[in-house]
């Protein structure tokens, strides 16, 4: 529980700092789905996927993407799924024949 408060905090610092005034709904959501791609970095889910899977409403599912998508988190596929934009990046440089980044 220790990691899903702090991780909390910081979603919710994000979204005060930004402006943006979200619900304990989908401050919720926005964890568990941070949480989820965090851990699997190449997750692609669709919205429907994605409401199945935390077990959203529709209003939830879409204002969370939104906020995702603003914050740069997440970004949207051409076919509708979502994926995280630091793997996006990342896929581009490889399918370009960049060096991947040291770690």
């Amino acid at each position: 529980m220790e990691i899903a408060s702090s991780r909390r905090s910081g979603v919710g610092a994000t979204l005060v700092a930004a402006g943006h005034m979200e619900t304990p709904h989908i401050l919720d959501a926005l964890v568990r789905m941070q949480t989820e791609w965090m851990e699997m970095p190449q997750l692609k889910i669709t919205r429907p996927q994605a409401q199945r899977l935390w077990s959203l409403s529709n209003e939830v599912c879409e204002t969370a993407f939104a906020s995702l998508i603003r914050q740069g988190f997440l970004v949207q596929a051409p076919d509708g799924a979502y994926v995280r934009h630091a793997f996006v990046r990342m896929s581009a440089a490889i399918a370009a024949g960049s060096p991947s980044p040291s770690r």
